[in-house]
């Protein structure tokens, strides 16, 4: 079964925290686990960021949203238990509980709207509850920003990708450096990286201290290509560090590996990673070389230890 969204998992919620005094978000949590049947990858699958799972965010979710239209209270910390108005909707309400019923009550549109005058924008719903669209937004807040925030990161590393196609071979060979020593590659060392890039290389673009002291060393071949990389340039490249008695190489390209080209560099003893253009686009920006921050958002969350009595 597929991971709930957060308002399918509302009534769920209410009706589980109904059949008790009170619950702990960790009860909670398990037991909706339990009753839509979610594997260990499922329960396992985290939010873009890695630092939540889709579920646990989900269900933190279905709570925030019923304790803001009074469904649920919370008499202590991680703690939820059913209101009057709460028993009183799973007894008339709809089998499935969404914003559409929570915003009938004027407790839950004066958060909403609070925070919409706050924000100057709306990430719990789609649009405003007049449209009778609210119920189509199935992603939580985080998961809204953070689906914003990986179609920005697609689109700049697109763009990041048509400008190197734009370099020339010299100054992609230097490019490719550059990356790796913003990786932190050679350290500080101000001999940490040299572009080769000469008549007469062998196959070698540039060559990168793998440590500080320059104790090992890394090889690298540059191909700012559109066409695909076969088998016979990854053999070209390992016969070049087998002239040199190096045992480790990059070979970096704009375009795309053959799946002969990663099947033959996966199983010759010389350790050879290929880095396709997608994954340079991904290290440029990871690692901030071509780009620079436009604006970003702090987004924090309540520090609970800070609120906890002492004992």
């Amino acid at each position: 079964m597929a991971i709930p969204d957060f308002q399918t998992l509302m009534r769920p919620v209410l009706e589980y925290v109904g059949g008790a005094e009170h619950r702990k978000v960790p009860d909670i949590y398990a037991a909706m686990v339990a009753q839509f049947e979610l594997t260990p990858d499922e329960q396992e699958q985290l939010l873009p960021s890695g630092r939540v799972t889709v579920m646990r965010n989900r269900v933190a979710w279905s709570l925030a949203h019923m304790k803001m239209a009074k469904l649920l209270d919370s008499p202590a910390r991680a703690t939820y238990r059913i209101t009057e108005r709460g028993k009183q909707l799973l007894a008339t309400g709809p089998d499935r509980i969404s914003m559409r019923e929570l915003v009938q009550y004027e407790e839950y549109r004066e958060k909403r709207d609070q925070r919409k005058d706050e924000s100057q924008t709306d990430v719990t719903a789609a649009s405003d509850a007049s449209t009778g669209d609210i119920e189509g937004s199935e992603q939580t807040p985080d998961e809204a920003l953070e689906a914003a925030w990986k179609q920005i990161r697609a689109e700049l590393e697109s763009e990041l990708l048509d400008h190197v196609m734009q370099m020339s071979p010299a100054r992609f060979e230097r490019l490719v450096v550059e990356v790796l020593v913003a990786m932190s590659y050679g350290g500080k060392h101000a001999n940490a990286a040299r572009t080769l890039g000469q008549s007469g290389d062998g196959g070698i673009d540039g060559v990168i201290d793998e440590d500080p002291l320059g104790l090992d060393t890394i090889y690298l071949q540059a191909k700012r290509w559109e066409g695909v990389v076969g088998r016979p340039e990854i053999q070209k490249f390992a016969g070049a560090l087998q002239g040199r008695r190096a045992k480790k190489g990059v070979f970096i390209t704009t375009s795309t590996f053959s799946r002969e080209a990663i099947e033959y560099a996966s199983l010759i003893e010389n350790r050879i990673v290929l880095i396709n253009g997608q994954r340079l686009a991904q290290l440029m920006a990871d690692h901030d070389v071509g780009v620079s921050i436009k604006y970003s958002y702090p987004v924090k969350q309540v520090d609970s230890d800070f609120f906890a009595e002492d004992g």
